[in-house]
């Protein structure tokens, strides 16, 4: 969730502390954030306005450890090849892994699942790559919105809010974002890839921003409330490739 402030206006910047170092965004916020970027362990930053470079070094000081054992770890792990959307490549959906099969064919481009093995991609003769990852990825914003809809609907019951917007969004550090005020939530297009569980955990994270705006014990206590075990998922979530 993300809330701003009075005045939008943000100052970007770097800190370096020994040989870390920082991308840092003041914002009018409340808070210091820290989050270490998945996709090329990056250190980003957000901090309130009024916060001196000395109180951010000291506050990457106090999590230094976490923060190069989670450099480490992300360094450290094998990146896959990029996608070329040709037959015999493993594509994941709702938490499994499928062999991609493309189909050349003179009908509409559409995409079909076989057997719990296989993802068919159907597309006509010389379609390009970009044409071939598009239809796919058209298929997985169809696919999570329909699993959206109806998580959302079953939890909105269950807490007892309701949201207001929702949109599926390609991120690359978030899977997903609510505001507080608007009650407008965004959602990750690549959480479609993730176990259904996992998708779940994060609609009931979002819906709760709505009655807590902050990550505090308030917001905590709510969460082990409807998802006691919400720690060990996140995890499962959070991991870099499944």
């Amino acid at each position: 969730m993300r809330l701003a402030i009075g005045s939008k206006r943000q100052e970007k910047g770097v800190i370096k502390v020994a040989d870390l170092v920082a991308e840092v965004e003041r914002k009018w916020i409340r808070n210091i954030y820290l989050r270490i970027s998945p996709t090329d362990a990056r250190i980003r930053i957000s901090a309130p306005m009024t916060m001196s470079e000395e109180a951010i070094k000291r506050f990457i000081l106090s999590k230094e450890m976490w923060i190069r054992q989670r450099v480490k770890r992300l360094c450290e792990q094998k990146r896959p090849a990029p996608y070329e959307y040709v037959s015999g490549e493993v594509h994941y959906y709702k938490g499994h892994g499928y062999t991609l099969k493309v189909v050349y064919h003179n009908g509409p481009a559409k995409v079909e699942t076989e057997g719990g093995e296989y993802i068919i991609l159907y597309v006509r003769e010389g379609a390009t790559k970009e044409r071939r990852a598009e239809v796919l990825r058209e298929w997985y914003r169809a696919e999570l919105k329909t699993l959206l809809t109806e998580l959302i609907g079953k939890w909105e019951q269950i807490i007892g809010v309701k949201a207001n917007r929702t949109t599926i969004k390609q991120m690359k550090t978030i899977w997903g974002s609510c505001n507080h005020r608007t009650h407008n939530i965004n959602f990750n297009l690549e959480l479609i890839k993730r176990p259904v569980h996992c998708i779940e955990y994060v609609v009931v994270h979002e819906l709760l921003h709505i009655i807590v705006r902050l990550h505090n014990d308030q917001f905590k206590s709510l969460l082990t409330h409807y998802l006691p075990n919400w720690r060990i998922i996140k995890g499962e979530l959070n991991k870099l490739y499944i």
